[in-house]
C-alpha cells in the first residue's frame, strides 16, 4: 500500500491551496484518513481527520478555514485550505488506516508535501 500526496506549493497569506492523497495497492477497506503537518522546528500535529462515513474533526487552529473530504471509491482524501496564514507553513502528511485481505488494519503515511505561506 502506498499513499501519494500532491498539491502543495507556495501561496500568499489569505490564499488557498488544495492537497490530495491517493492510497493505492492491496486495499480491502479504509476507515479513518487524515492530514497532519509538521511546521519547521516543531513536532507533527493533527490537522483534520475524516471517517469513511464522512464524519470529520479539525484542529482548533484550522476550523472554519480548512475542509477535509474524501472519495471512498478512489481511496483519496483531500484538504481544502482557505485563508492561509504564515503559521500554516509546514510539511503536510496524509495517513490512512487500511485493511488488508486478511482483515488486518495498518496505518500508512504519505511522503509529505510542502505548503509555504509567505508574502
Amino acid at each position: 500500500v502506498q499513499l501519494q500526496a500532491s498539491g502543495g506549493g507556495s501561496v500568499q497569506p489569505g490564499g488557498s491551496l488544495r492537497v490530495s492523497c491517493a492510497a493505492s495497492g492491496s486495499i480491502f477497506g479504509a476507515n479513518v484518513m487524515g492530514w497532519y503537518r509538521q511546521p519547521p522546528g516543531k513536532q507533527r500535529e493533527l490537522v483534520a481527520v475524516i471517517t469513511s462515513g464522512g464524519s470529520s474533526n479539525y484542529a482548533d487552529s484550522v476550523k472554519g478555514r480548512f475542509t477535509i473530504s474524501r472519495d471512498n471509491a478512489k481511496n483519496t482524501v483531500y484538504l481544502q485550505m482557505n485563508s492561509l496564514k504564515p503559521e500554516d507553513t509546514a510539511v503536510y502528511y496524509c495517513n490512512a488506516n487500511i485493511m488488508n485481505r486478511l482483515g488486518h488494519w495498518t496505518v500508512y503515511w504519505g511522503q509529505g508535501t510542502q505548503v509555504t505561506v509567505s508574502s
